[in-house]
């Protein structure tokens, strides 16, 4: 058997410790979930690696705030579920599987697409030329991620349903290496693992241009909300102007989160000219986006419903973002 590269190696053990990381964030801010929280408490923020929120951790931005991450969009909203964040980013699907799991929140921002930022990845050598070549085949996506809606999409823009493939539910310390390793065929993922998995020997057989937005949505706690109005606004303030720096300084962005994020600075500076776009207000528009989401996902019986997603949307602190 070949013993894995050591790049490998290294890439793998930091997925695993990433999950870990995950893991012990929602724990120990569960404990403090049940603690009196004062108006003058810190602002608690799930982010996930990469992501605009990252940026504004690594500059320092931010004030009177804490830290916890997540490995994907759905391990944040059970931290939402469980009371122990604030404010968390997530992708198009997570909402929705939140919502259809009652967890409580509100979508107060969103961003500009980014299609180019998710992707099918299958090994350059295979005879897969395009995703209807996949029928049949295996491939591996994290549930209820942003990728999941793009399966969707896949699925509908070429004739197949889901009956069609052997979907195998990874998450992204796990799909890589069953990726790398021939247990999958295919395997859908987003920046930053995405541009991590890229090179000579793995090509990519789609992205999500065309078929879904892949925007980043800001999601808030009712209390958070009801309660610290002024200060999601002041955060969303800040997390919208440093996310505006990030894009007109580019080189300057990819060195500040490369040493974050642990990712050489080439891969971090590949994946955010992709996947770096501005934020957005939420509108009327935006809703109607996610809740046509929410109606597919019912109706493939993925989530039970009925889900009310556009309920949720809150505009109140669009200023924040235009």
């Amino acid at each position: 058997m070949r013993t894995p590269s050591r790049p490998r190696r290294r890439l793998g053990a930091l997925l695993t410790t990433l999950a870990l990381v995950a893991a012990t964030a929602l724990t120990a801010c569960g404990g403090e979930a049940a603690d009196a929280r004062g108006d003058d408490a810190p602002l608690r923020i799930g982010y996930q690696r990469f992501g605009g929120l990252s940026l504004v951790k690594a500059r320092g931005d931010a004030k009177n705030v804490t830290w916890s991450l997540f490995e994907s969009g759905p391990a944040l909203t059970e931290a939402l579920k469980a009371g122990s964040i604030d404010i968390g980013q997530t992708g198009e699907a997570p909402p929705v599987f939140a919502a259809a799991g009652k967890i409580p929140f509100s979508v107060v921002g969103t961003s500009q697409p980014i299609p180019q930022g998710e992707a099918v990845l299958v090994k350059a050598g295979s005879r897969y030329r395009s995703f209807a070549d996949l029928r049949g085949r295996t491939v591996a996506l994290n549930k209820g991620s942003n990728v999941h809606w793009l399966l969707v999409k896949l699925l509908e823009a070429n004739k197949m349903t889901l009956a069609d493939i052997n979907v195998k539910y990874l998450k992204p310390a796990e799909g890589r290496p069953a990726f790398d390793n021939g247990q999958v065929d295919a395997w859908i993922i987003w920046d930053p693992y995405f541009a991590l998995a890229e090179r000579p020997d793995v090509r990519v057989l789609a992205d999500a241009t065309g078929l879904a937005g892949n925007r980043e949505y800001v999601l808030a706690a009712p209390e958070a909300v009801k309660n610290r109005t002024d200060d999601v606004r002041a955060f969303l303030d800040t997390y919208r102007r440093t996310t505006d720096w990030g894009i007109a300084h580019p080189t300057e962005r990819a060195a500040v989160l490369a040493p974050e994020l642990k990712i050489p600075l080439d891969v971090t500076t590949r994946a955010l000219a992709r996947s770096a776009k501005p934020l957005a207000p939420v509108t009327p528009e935006i809703g109607a986006e996610l809740q046509a989401i929410a109606d597919s996902f019912v109706d493939l019986k993925l989530v039970p419903g009925p889900v009310d997603i556009a309920g949720r949307v809150d505009g109140r602190f669009n200023e924040a973002f235009r």
